[in-house]
């Protein structure tokens, strides 16, 4: 199992020790993300994952799901809610973590829109299962205790710089920034080409939290000097879809 599949798995792991605790009110109760409940929340990336195991196991089959509107619906948005979401989640999550761990890192897997590398593909459900994981992490006020497998969607929303605007029919400002982050081990993250007047500098967690918009950048300690920087970080966005908002700012709890 190559190391990215490894952190994918240990993700996974870190969000289900909260999980496991919840009672049937505690899946009921909204998250700050869209006001999705924890179900909600569990349900989006189950779904994902469970398209995800068919991607691995059967390209083909994908290819004829992803045609088909009513498959991708009833897929995607699962019913099961509570323990039987979560035992069903945790089934397709930790197969889907082995097909990984098992395929060629370079291996192209098909997927909604272009193909993706299997290397990438596992980082982005990395990125998604934290992402969404904090969602619940927040909405229990509790503390997170990350590690430096971060690194892997500090990554994504590096390379997502010009994807952020272009998403959204704009231009790139200019050139990346250069982005310099302390990592939870304390050791320093170094991206693009040095520029002390086009720079993002501070803490590796909450840079994540702003890419993966859990955290408005006016309520983190990032310091984000020059303009392309500066607009970046105001609508960044490393996931995948339609340009979507961060939240309002002082509407996301900021303890990490």
């Amino acid at each position: 199992m190559f190391q990215q599949a490894a952190d994918l798995k240990e993700e996974g792991e870190a969000l289900k020790e909260v999980l496991d605790d919840l009672n049937d009110e505690d899946w009921a109760r909204p998250t700050p993300f869209k006001n999705w409940t924890v179900n909600h929340v569990v349900q989006h990336l189950h779904g994902s994952d469970k398209m995800a195991v068919l991607s691995l196991k059967d390209a083909d089959g994908f290819e004829r799901a992803r045609g088909d509107p009513a498959v991708v619906q009833s897929t995607m948005n699962p019913t099961e809610e509570g323990a039987l979401l979560l035992d069903t989640w945790w089934s397709y999550f930790t197969e889907m973590c082995d097909l990984l761990g098992d395929s060629d890192p370079k291996r192209r897997v098909p997927w909604f829109g272009p193909d993706m590398g299997v290397m990438m593909f596992t980082t982005a459900r990395q990125m998604e299962t934290w992402s969404h994981g904090q969602d619940i992490f927040d909405m229990f006020g509790r503390t997170r205790v990350n590690t430096d497998r971060l690194k892997n969607i500090a990554v994504i929303g590096v390379r997502t710089y010009g994807w952020t605007f272009a998403n959204r029919g704009m231009e790139a400002p200019g050139p990346a920034p250069h982005v310099r982050l302390m990592s939870p081990s304390g050791e320093t993250w170094e991206f693009n080409e040095l520029d002390e007047s086009n720079l993002v500098k501070g803490d590796a967690v909450q840079f994540c939290h702003v890419v993966t918009q859990g955290r408005n950048i006016q309520d983190v300690n990032l310091e984000v000097r020059g303009e392309p920087a500066q607009k970046w970080m105001a609508i960044a966005q490393c996931f995948a879809g339609p340009p979507e908002d961060p939240p309002a700012p002082g509407s996301r709890i900021t303890n990490f």
